[in-house]
């Protein structure tokens, strides 16, 4: 499909959102690039406006800088990531969210901030600290970036509650230029009016604008995405694991997919030659290798910085372990070469779909026939 500046024809995107998205980009300083931070409760439309917002942006800077907080409904990794992404190219299609390679990414495994929330908060930390480092000020030869790349935050809709505060420190350290707010027709459900997260004298320093959440238009046309969080999850993770093969490769179906994962030769891993770290939960140390075997688990490189935030550079499925040669059998799509570096398996609750496990011998443990090593 061609890549216009126009929204996909299944979605159409109120007045009220286009407006908002040509503001922020028209009134950015060129010596200070936007930063936005999106926000609102579930189902009220973020994650489609911060696509139209991202497309809107790209007509005036090259490069857009994208930092994703939710981490059950991700949008250019798997699920149970947080991510810095840099986006060069606009999508054209606002249904479908592509797969991109994060610049920076954690593996948080889980599908909310709820299980450990100061976790949560230092690895959103970390990524903005690294976008600030590395794009805020970065010169380059494009003029038109010279002042940096400017940023889209989306957020998860937990906005009461623990969420409600989680949302709070995420904004106070991010100290935004711009805050979308989308209201939906429960006001209960709303955040509050106005620069709720600042005291009066830093009203200022900021630009708030809200906005209400539409289902359809007056032609019946849909104006967001519509959600089924389970089973977006489970297309999130297939998509991901399809690109074990080469695109040409004839899958099509979910059986076709569960076949060709359960054909694939794993990479071999010595254990001797990485770490396991289970997140959220202890698992004794005689259970180890049992509650690896047939998971998804986060593959990292250890961090010269802080060995609590590993560099996260994808996610793997543990094939089959053999405890006698010590070796771990895992797929991935991550190259070899990438690969190579990792030290770190990090397990968390990131399930293999379901519907890949009802297909007979597609993610049961096997011997090292066919195998990849890394060594």
């Amino acid at each position: 499909m061609a890549e216009t500046e126009n929204s996909s024809p299944e979605i159409f995107i109120p007045d009220e959102w286009s407006k908002a998205a040509e503001a922020i980009t028209k009134n950015s300083n060129s010596s200070n690039p936007p930063s936005v931070f999106v926000c609102g409760p579930k189902n009220s439309g973020k994650t489609t406006f911060s696509r139209h917002l991202l497309n809107v942006l790209l007509q005036r800077y090259s490069k857009v800088a994208y930092l994703d907080t939710d981490v059950g409904q991700t949008e250019f990794t798997p699920p149970g990531l947080l991510s810095l992404t840099v986006v060069d190219k606009v999508t054209p299609d606002l249904t479908i969210p592509c797969l991109k390679t994060p610049d920076r990414c954690f593996f948080f495994g889980d599908i909310s901030s709820k299980r450990n929330p100061t976790a949560y908060l230092t690895c959103i930390f970390s990524l903005y600290d690294h976008y600030r480092k590395e794009y805020y000020m970065k010169c380059t030869t494009d003029s038109q970036d010279s002042a940096g790349l400017p940023l889209v935050i989306n957020t998860p809709g937990w906005v009461k509650g623990i969420g409600y505060e989680i949302l709070v420190d995420m904004l106070k350290y991010v100290s935004p230029t711009h805050v979308v707010k989308i209201c939906i027709s429960s006001k209960i459900k709303n955040l509050p009016a106005g620069a709720f997260w600042l005291d009066e004298g830093n009203i200022d320093k900021v630009t708030v604008i809200e906005i209400n959440s539409a289902r359809r238009d007056h032609l019946k046309r849909s104006l967001l995405v519509h959600k089924d969080s389970r089973h977006l999850r489970d297309l999130r993770v297939m998509a991901y694991f399809r690109q074990c093969f080469p695109s040409e490769m004839n899958i099509s179906t979910i059986k076709e997919l569960a076949r060709a994962l359960a054909a694939h030769p794993p990479y071999e891993i010595s254990i001797s030659s990485i770490k396991i770290k289970h997140i959220h939960c202890e698992v004794p140390k005689t259970e180890t290798f049992y509650s690896l075997n047939a998971t998804i688990v986060g593959l990292a490189v250890s961090s010269g910085v802080s060995d609590q935030l590993p560099h996260c550079v994808g996610l793997g499925i543990v094939r089959g372990i053999d405890t006698f040669k010590g070796l771990l059998y895992v797929i991935s799509p991550v190259p070899q070469q990438t690969l190579e570096d990792v030290d770190l398996l990090l397990q968390g609750f990131i399930p293999i779909p379901t519907c890949l496990l009802q297909i007979q011998g597609c993610i049961s443990p096997y011997l090292s026939a066919n195998v990849l090593s890394t060594n």
